[in-house]
């Protein structure tokens, strides 16, 4: 995920997203850099167009939120009550869980 990561700094800093400066970026936190990885990164990215994969990504998560056309409003409601209540769950375990690494 850090090459990934590199990558979209590259990129908000208008630099060229190319070999020697994703390398220069991994290294300067001191991760250990696989090459191969990041020519495969580097050759994946040439005919990406990073700003509309961006703009795509905004809208992937408010799309999948909308409620199916022809379901009531009740049940749609229910439901989403239910998911917020899971969310609750799963961040209140997450949490369990770091608390334990600070004893």
């Amino acid at each position: 995920m850090e090459y990934v990561y590199g990558a979209m700094l590259l990129h908000a800093a208008g630099k060229e997203i190319n070999e020697a400066e994703l390398t220069k970026v991994l290294k300067a936190p001191g991760i250990e850099v696989n090459e191969a990885r990041v020519k495969a990164l580097v050759s994946a990215l040439e005919d990406v167009n990073i700003e509309e994969v961006i703009k795509q990504a905004a809208f992937a998560p408010a799309a999948a939120a909308a409620p199916a056309a022809g379901a009531p409003a009740a049940e749609t409601a229910e439901a989403a009550e239910e998911e917020e209540k899971e969310e609750e769950k799963t961040e209140e375990e997450a949490m369990e869980g770091l608390g334990a690494l600070f004893g």
